[in-house]
């Protein structure tokens, strides 16, 4: 059992079905004819407008525009601008 998983209960309705694991397909058996496999572009297509993190986009972009115009937090404080001037 690898981290993270649970146990799988002896009475599990659908064991034998989950022990059978992912079907294999040859590309050339009637399943693989009939439902061939959707193309990189197309499952792309259809999952991007999915958002799994809300806000993530805009927060990258505040991040990036501030980084491209000096972030003030990097600045030190006048202070020490004052140590630098006396050398």
């Amino acid at each position: 059992m690898r981290l993270g998983e649970m146990a799988m209960p002896a009475d599990f309705r659908y064991r034998a079905v989950l022990l059978r694991g992912k079907p294999q397909h040859a590309r050339t058996d009637a399943f693989c004819i009939r439902h061939p496999p959707m193309p990189p572009g197309r499952w792309a297509k259809i999952f991007s407008p999915f958002d799994a993190l809300k806000g993530f986009h805009d927060a990258i972009a505040a991040a990036a525009a501030e980084n491209a115009r000096g972030s003030v937090r990097d600045a030190p404080p006048e202070a020490e601008w004052a140590e630098w001037d006396e050398i």
